[in-house]
């Protein structure tokens, strides 16, 4: 049977269950939103005449949880537009709609019984062919559907996605005993095209993998918290980045999830074991029942480990003294084996540096890490049939930067075992056992390959690579790489196509890579079929190199200066202009230069969370890669050879303020609402695919006879528009909501967008605006304000308003 998800159904309209739907209408599936029926008027519905039976009241809950989503942060739409995709309705007059869709997802209460009870009367309303999950975070898959069909049984499965649902990246399928292999086959393929995730198949035990070693490692984490005696901030200052975790670490993390659902979880765990030792390690301090008691649940309740306390200067951060249950001012954790990790390069080293160190910090690391460690080597057949299901969860469910046993690798296993050893420890058995065999690690390289060892097959087994994806370190390893100087390289991707890679600190435009733009071009037109813009870093490129400018500004170097900024443009130019095609395929933060770099390639393929803009003003400047004039072209392409049309200023002034006031798109999708995407761009939800899909777009672009765009000139607005955008400036700065040097950044910017003091509707071509653009970056490069903001940025990473 050929399955296709056009429309869904989400039963459950809470905050996981709207969430899901929101992500669905991010990929334009319409849904249907279903909860109960309530049980009382509100005071409104009460005044309105309302009764209990009319079906907007019978709706409210899942009305107003559509409500709620648009207001909520961070945004779980794309593009808030979208909402008109979910329709609410009710469990009780609503189930008939059920077969309309192509796929139900089960998002209710955490209770068996519940969830076994809507199953069954999904079933009455279920038409082959549907397919059916939950949502559940731990609870038994199979006892769900026990009292269902086998054909009912076949089209279930556990679908568990990861909260917020539009940007976690993990999905944990878990097949029922009777689940059809085709369609967990379709649903994989689809979850990860289509949703953007990463699956993992894990198996019907309590809390399946992630959240089972994920939760472990938090109660381990309390009560050694307790029993060593650190306080909550000196724990989240081990446990962050340093152990390659998230910056929200420990606790801040346990803030933003909520302590009633993570006591939840753990319990969920506990009530479904049976060996004493296990159900011990997954009991939580004490203190963090008080704290559930009085309601200190985290950031829904205003208390949580931490607190925000409002003061006439602003905020404090308050956090939880747990032996006395009293918020006390947050206070900096300082331990010399955190500094020791801040220049050691790679997740790896980073974390091996901490547990080798010998202060309080350090010893508090190597006690949470390895019962985590060895809880992972236990239960490793029990919750998945391979170390790499068991890493992937981690890394993609929790944000690490290195699941369990790539940890072990890390630290080295030998190592590990000795240390343990000494320690008095038990060694797990899969451990002991890749040992005995002769072998050192869980993963190793042969040419240039990842291998894993298969505890199954008691060999080592290629990783097979997952369809679609592109790993430009794996094509280095492999000698793939074509050109190379110190902040960029030229790649080969296959099929005839280079890559520029970014790999300057954070990706950051100096020298080098303009260098190696226009390399590029001239590399690719003497043979390649077509370049990709693209980089697996955190983020794409963050733009200029602002320490470099500052530091030319600083010593009055205004020739080299204008050098590096002409010599951007001339690098963008080339990329425009280039006989070949190239696509930019930007993820993360894309901003100012580095949008610069993609606004001239010939299509964008952005993966879906791509933050782009043009944010100069912050720092004091203005775009002056060609950013002003792409912005400008862009918002007049469609309408300047129009006769009809003789006011540009409606298209310019859109454009101007866009930049004026530093917007930034929240999404690819967005993108296109600010103009920073035109019609012809596109965007890659799963983002471990879109250099791959920038790379089929180039082949798509050949296919069709590409050719490269024409020259062509640009109508200007001229002197009065010029007026028209300062005047508009100098109400918003009447208006207290600029300040005094904003509105005269605001005047340079308003310059250049109107082609400076022509005629309105004179006709200029690109290098005009370029000029007037760098120009302006010149000038303002020399001003004291410009050089207070560089400096405030550089040291805190927030703008200044001066």
């Amino acid at each position: 049977m050929a399955f296709k998800i056009r429309k869904a159904a989400v039963l459950g309209a809470g905050t996981m269950g709207a969430s899901i739907a929101a992500h669905l209408a991010n990929v334009g599936i319409p849904s249907y939103l279903l909860d109960i029926v309530p049980r009382e008027l509100t005071d409104e519905e009460k005044a309105a005449g309302l009764t209990l039976e009319d079906k907007k009241v019978r709706d409210r809950l899942a009305v107003q949880s559509i409500e709620r989503l648009k207001k909520m942060r961070p945004a779980p739409f794309y593009d808030s537009n979208d909402v008109v995709l979910l329709t609410p309705g009710n469990m009780e007059d609503d189930l008939d709609k059920l077969a309309e869709v192509d796929w139900i997802i089960e998002v209710v209460v955490e209770n068996l019984e519940i969830k076994k009870n809507l199953l069954g009367r999904i079933e009455e309303y279920w038409k082959e062919g549907t397919i059916v999950s939950t949502n559940t975070s731990g609870i038994s898959v199979n006892k769900m559907v026990e009292d269902c069909s086998d054909n009912f049984k076949k089209h279930f499965m556990g679908t568990h996605f990861f909260n917020p649902p539009r940007y976690m990246k993990l999905l944990e399928i878990i097949p029922g005993e009777q689940s059809d292999p085709e369609i967990l086959s379709f649903m994989q393929r689809f979850c990860e095209k289509e949703l953007g995730k990463g699956v993992v198949f894990a198996k019907d035990t309590p809390n399946f993998i992630a959240n089972r070693i994920g939760v472990y490692g938090m109660v381990v984490t309390a009560r050694l918290m307790e029993q060593e005696g650190l306080s909550v901030e000196e724990v989240d200052a081990v446990t962050g980045p340093a152990m390659g975790r998230p910056k929200s670490a420990s606790f801040r993390t346990l803030d933003m999830v909520g302590l009633d659902v993570f006591l939840h979880v753990a319990q969920n765990v506990r009530d479904n074991i049976s060996e004493e030792w296990e159900i011990k390690d997954f009991e939580m301090p004490a203190f963090t029942k008080t704290m559930a008691e009085k309601g200190w649940l985290g950031e829904k309740t205003k208390s949580g480990f931490y607190k925000v306390q409002k003061t006439a200067e602003g905020k404090d951060i308050l956090a939880l003294d747990y032996t006395t249950m009293e918020y006390r001012p947050r206070q900096k954790a300082k331990f010399g084996s955190i500094d020791a990790t801040r220049n050691v390069k790679g997740a790896g080293n980073k974390v091996k540096t901490l547990v080798e160190g010998k202060d309080k910090g350090a010893v508090f690391a190597w006690k949470v890490l390895k019962p985590v460690l060895v809880y992972s080597a236990v239960k490793l057949g029990e919750i998945a049939d391979d170390i790499v299901s068991v890493d992937r969860a981690m890394r993609w469910g929790f944000n690490w930067d290195l699941g369990p046993f790539e940890l072990w690798d890390a630290l080295g296993v030998q190592e590990v075992v000795d240390r343990m050893q000494q320690e008095g420890d038990t060694i797990p058995a899969v451990v002991q056992e890749l040992l005995d065999a002769g072998h050192v690690s869980f993963y190793k390289k042969e040419d240039g390959k990842t291998l894993y060892y298969d505890f199954q097959g008691k060999s080592y087994q290629e990783l097979q690579p997952r369809p679609g994806v592109i790993i430009l370190n794996e094509l280095r390893e492999q000698k793939k790489v074509v050109k190379s100087v110190s902040g960029a390289s030229l790649v080969d991707i296959g099929d005839n196509i280079l890559c520029l890679e970014f790999h300057s600190p954070a990706q950051a435009i100096g020298p080098d890579v303009v260098g190696m733009l226009f390399r590029a071009v001239e590399e690719v037109e003497k043979g390649w079929d077509g370049l990709v813009i693209a980089n697996q870093g955190r983020n794409f490129s963050v733009g200029a190199n602002l320490m470099m400018i500052l530091m030319e500004a600083q010593a009055d170097e205004w020739d080299e200066i204008d050098l590096i900024a002409h010599q951007l443009q001339q690098s963008l130019l080339r990329i425009k202009y280039c006989e070949k095609p190239v696509v930019a395929a930007p993820h993360g933060m894309t901003l100012g230069g580095g949008y610069e770099g993609i606004a001239h390639a010939h299509r964008i393929r952005a993966a879906a969370e791509t933050y782009m803009g043009l944010v100069e003003l912050g720092v004091g400047v203005i775009p002056a890669g060609g950013g002003c004039k792409e912005m400008v072209l862009r918002s007049v392409e469609n309408v300047q050879d129009n006769n009809n049309v003789s006011d540009l200023l409606p298209y310019v002034r859109r454009a101007f303020e866009t930049v004026a006031m530093a917007r930034v798109a929240t999404s690819a999708k967005e993108g296109f609402v600010y103009g920073y995407m035109r019609p012809q761009d596109s965007f890659t939800v799963n983002g471990d695919r879109h250099i791959y899909e920038a790379k089929n777009l180039v082949k798509a672009l050949n296919l069709e006879g590409f050719k490269p765009p024409e020259r062509k000139k640009i109508r200007v607005v001229g002197e009065p528009g010029y007026a028209a955008l300062k005047a508009g400036i100098y109400l918003m700065k009447e208006g207290n909501y600029i300040s005094e040097y904003d509105a005269y950044l605001g005047d340079k910017l308003a310059y250049v967008f109107s082609g400076g003091r022509l005629p309105a509707n004179t006709w200029v071509d690109e290098q005009y605006l370029l000029d007037l653009e760098r120009e302006a970056f010149l000038h303002l490069c020399g001003q004291p304000k410009t050089q207070q903001r560089m400096v405030h940025m550089l040291k805190t990473n927030k703008p200044l308003r001066n």
